[in-house]
C-alpha cells in the first residue's frame, strides 16, 4: 500500500495554484495531501517562511525539498512515476535541483505575468 505523501504549497501564488491544480488533476488516487502553507491553522513541519520559500514534500516520513519534494509528488502519481523515479535517481537529482534553482529565480517574474 502506497503512503500519503505531504505537500505544502503557497496559495497566495498564482503559479503555484495552476501547479497543484494540475496535480490534483492527475492525483486520481488521492496519494497526495496538498496543505496550504498560507494558512496558519495548517502544521508545518518547519518554519513557516522557509517552507514558502521552496517546495516541500513528506514520503515515507522524509521531508523533502526542492526536486527532490518534486520527485516525491511525481512518484506518487501513476503517469509522473517515471519522471519522479528518474528525478529521484542520484545521479540525476542535481540536474534536477540546478533546473528547480533555475526556476526559483524567475518565479517572481512569472508569478507577476500571472497576477
Amino acid at each position: 500500500m502506497t503512503q500519503l505523501v505531504k505537500v505544502w504549497f503557497d496559495s497566495s501564488c498564482p503559479l503555484c495554484l495552476r501547479e497543484i491544480a494540475l496535480m490534483r488533476r492527475l492525483d486520481r488516487k488521492n496519494a497526495i495531501q496538498f496543505i496550504d502553507a498560507c494558512d496558519p491553522t495548517n502544521a508545518c513541519p518547519l518554519d513557516r517562511a522557509e517552507i514558502l520559500a521552496r517546495f516541500h514534500a513528506e514520503a515515507n516520513g522524509m521531508l523533502y525539498s526542492g526536486a527532490a519534494a518534486f520527485a516525491a509528488m511525481w512518484r506518487a502519481i501513476p503517469i509522473l512515476r517515471p519522471l519522479g523515479l528518474i528525478a529521484g535517481w542520484a545521479p540525476m537529482t542535481p540536474l534536477f535541483e540546478r533546473a528547480y534553482r533555475g526556476f526559483l529565480r524567475i518565479r517572481p517574474r512569472l508569478q507577476a505575468l500571472l497576477r
